[in-house]
């Protein structure tokens, strides 16, 4: 049987009409002189590519980011942490250890070597059955992953774009409150601060929302919510079978592709990486199907304005996990969705990218259970209704975000601008 659709799996659209409504709200937090931000771009050394989504950790802490689209990074550290290294990392390169000395020279340009090694003669690869070893993967996720409450601190972003332009932005430091691997218990996520940023002009008379907001990057923790795709005591609705093995920082990893073989509704596809040693996800990028257009459009869009048809046409997921002391955690998390709008009488359509991402920044292990306050947010939380408004540069303080795309960040400002003259 086709496992359950989860809610949470599946980030909601909700498309309305609008008002026009601003409001500019003061910083909540000055500069600080606790810590120091260095800045930078990791890059492919072979054609300077820039590589997206690579991780940056400083050693014995817990203190870590990744770069934006660009291969930008902003790495804040307290100022008492003397004498670190810092570990730069991505999928299928060499990683590299650097001195902070290293950073200290301003917006340093990182080169990170492919990984040449001929993997498939590494004797380690002892698998020749891939959804074994999938059920593996599954089986002793109570064992290589963290069986302590954690309290998590990570940064959310959410942008909207119309074609190739940003019309929404959302951002916010929040903390989780992340459950054992081997609990059923739902995480939970309090709001620390935030802000939010749109241009109407550009939303073509309607507003998209998306609804859960950070729930929405956390809920594809597959070792947390492993239901969500995969029935743990049947895999037999999934096709599985071996890509070749790739390598990241001093682990070997198999690649196993995954499909479901039932397509009558929207159906997932991807790739899992797997560590050759424990066993252990390292990384997930997947993909729903949604050629079904009426099953999509019933699964994503809670709401939308008479005379149009909206469905999705490209929905993609992406999940990190980052290992600590030999346990691994949820440490990165991206949802890609992107949609058609149909108006009757409109010769052309628009189409909207939404994008939300979750990077854990720091953590802690937490003995008591958390009580739940005011700033725990709902699971159908919308991020653009209820955070605040704009803050100053210091708005972050010390802790650790995603540098902004410059496109986003040139968005921003062209809306401060407009308000700021009104």
């Amino acid at each position: 049987m086709r496992n359950q659709i989860s809610f949470f799996a599946r980030p909601l659209i909700i498309l309305l009409f609008f008002s026009l409504s601003f409001e500019v709200l003061a910083a909540l937090q000055q500069t600080t002189d606790r810590y120091t931000e260095y800045k930078g771009q990791v890059v492919n050394s072979r054609n300077q590519d820039p590589l997206a989504g690579a991780y940056l950790s400083v050693q014995n802490t817990n203190i870590s980011t990744v770069t934006n689209n660009d291969g930008e990074f902003s790495l804040k550290i307290p100022q008492d942490l003397e004498n670190v290294n810092v570990l730069v990392s991505y999928l299928g390169f060499q990683s590299r250890t650097l001195p902070l000395e290293f950073f200290q020279k301003g917006n340093v340009v990182i080169e990170l070597k492919e990984s040449l090694e001929e993997l498939e003669e590494v004797s380690i690869f002892t698998y020749t059955d891939p959804k074994a070893l999938v059920r593996n993967m599954l089986d002793n996720r109570g064992s290589n992953y963290f069986t302590d409450r954690t309290t998590m601190t990570a940064f959310y972003r959410e942008a909207i774009k119309r074609g190739r332009k940003n019309v929404s932005l959302s951002e916010a430091v929040v903390k989780i409150h992340k459950q054992p691997y081997d609990s059923n218990a739902d995480d939970d996520i309090a709001l620390v601060k935030a802000r939010k940023t749109a241009d109407y002009d550009r939303l073509d008379t309607v507003a998209l929302k998306l609804r859960g907001g950070p729930y929405n990057p956390l809920s594809i923790d597959l070792m947390k919510n492993p239901t969500h795709i995969f029935n743990e005591m049947d895999l037999s609705n999934f096709k599985f079978t071996f890509d070749d093995p790739t390598k990241i920082d001093d682990q070997y990893l198999y690649v196993v592709d995954f499909e479901e073989l039932n397509k009558q509704m929207p159906w997932y596809y991807g790739k899992l990486f797997i560590d050759a040693n424990t066993f252990s996800l390292v990384k997930a990028s997947f993909n729903l199907n949604v050629d079904n257009r009426s099953a999509a459009t019933d699964l994503f869009v809670k709401k939308k304005p008479g005379g149009t048809k909206v469905y999705p046409v490209e929905v993609n997921y992406d999940i990190t996990y980052r290992q600590k002391d030999g346990r691994w955690y949820f440490g990165y998390g991206h949802t890609q969705l992107e949609f058609v709008v149909n108006w009757k009488r409109k010769l052309f359509n628009s189409r909207y990218k939404v994008d939300s991402e979750l990077a854990v920044t720091n953590w802690e292990i937490t003995k008591e259970k958390v009580k739940k306050d005011d700033s725990f947010l709902s699971r159908r939380v919308i991020m653009n209704d209820d955070v605040t408004g704009f803050a100053d540069l210091t708005f972050w303080g010390e802790n650790n975000i995603i540098e902004p795309d410059e496109s986003i960040e040139s968005a921003i400002d062209k809306i401060r601008d407009k308000l700021e003259n009104n």
